[in-house]
């Protein structure tokens, strides 16, 4: 059976551990920040050729440069641990060879050569076409029969994808409220979002194609440099950013993959809460496994049993008393609408 499955939510929550796990299953193609990496700049209107498909994929992502340049890579960025012929300050890194590729390989390089052959020639179609080709490519090269795209942050991404592949299946992983605010809070792609946040708010604009040179003006000095080509990584790292606005955000991520689960005809969405996996791992991965179309291998849930980590369940405790109080009072909305228990207990 050959299914496609999204796994959405807030990041910060275990899913790139989950990315590791379903990657070490011998049926399932892990596609580890595929939608982070290409974007919405993938899905274009109307039908295109291979070669304007390629160039989507291929193109660097111009915010992951940008942090790059700028000092401050996130941890999930896979490619310049080993670098190839790719870099930042001088070709630029591929968008699929950041994250994606070397999840696949120890030779992302030979692999984007590999794809690129394949995909350039092909005709001209919509791109959820293209990006099921490529699936299918990937798919066949890696002999594998399930495929199951997990990024972070995804929440949004999820009625596109909805639209582009209405015959997949969706997960939407959470994390209890304060553990995966405080880890936001600590994240630097988390903390540019946030301070990205503010700067629209602000600005009372949608997006930054809207800001214009009086915006820009208008904005505190410790603002206006993040939309520079480089920036100084010490605003992102070093700015005070509340707890509370990690607890707003991370209520407003869940609710909105909340909803957009309880739309989806029966049998199409699920969840998977972090603690669970924790507390019951080869009971909740069999279940994830029958759901993506794989069976639950004993040798597979021996393997992923070992890469769960543990240590990170409970860190907002460490709070004062004053801060966790807080931080669960922001998660409340959230928690709420997973009907969890009350965040952070």
């Amino acid at each position: 059976m050959r299914t496609l499955t999204f796994v959405i939510g807030t990041g910060r929550s275990g899913s790139t551990a989950l990315s590791r796990i379903l990657n070490s299953h011998p049926a399932v193609l892990s596609l580890n920040e595929y939608m982070a990496s290409v974007g919405g700049a993938a899905f274009p209107e109307g039908k295109v050729t291979g070669e304007e498909f390629w160039q989507a994929l291929f193109r660097p992502a111009p915010h992951f440069e940008r942090m790059i340049l700028s000092g401050v890579p996130l941890p999930e960025f896979l490619y310049p641990r080993r670098p190839g012929r790719y870099a930042a300050e001088t070709t630029g890194i591929p968008a699929l060879s950041l994250m994606v590729l070397p999840h696949l390989t120890d030779d992302p390089d030979g692999l984007l050569d590999e794809l690129g052959a394949a995909v350039v020639p092909w005709p001209e179609r919509t791109a959820a076409e293209h990006h099921e080709a490529l699936f299918d490519l990937l798919r066949a090269r890696f002999g594998r029969t399930a495929v199951v795209e997990r990024s972070g942050y995804s929440t949004g991404w999820a009625p596109m994808l909805r639209a582009a592949f209405p015959h997949a299946r969706f997960v939407h992983m959470f994390r209890d409220g304060p553990d995966c605010a405080l880890s936001m809070s600590r994240h630097i792609g988390y903390r540019a979002i946030s301070l990205q946040r503010e700067i629209k708010e602000r600005a009372g604009v949608e997006g930054f194609a809207d800001l214009t040179d009086a915006h820009v003006r208008a904005l505190p000095a410790d603002l206006s440099p993040l939309l520079g080509e480089r920036f100084d990584a010490a605003l992102v790292r070093d700015r005070h950013i509340p707890l509370r606005t990690f607890g707003s955000l991370w209520s407003e991520l869940v609710t909105e993959g909340t909803e957009f689960l309880n739309r989806l005809p029966v049998g199409q969405g699920t969840t998977l809460a972090y603690e669970d996996l924790l507390d019951a791992p080869r009971e909740q991965l069999a279940r994830l496994a029958a759901f993506v179309g794989v069976d639950p291998l004993p040798q597979w849930l021996d393997d992923a049993c070992a890469l769960l980590d543990h240590s990170r369940r409970g860190s907002a405790r460490q709070l004062t008393d004053a801060e966790l109080d807080e931080l669960r009072e922001t998660c409340a909305p959230g928690a709420r609408v997973l009907g969890r228990p009350k965040a952070g207990d």
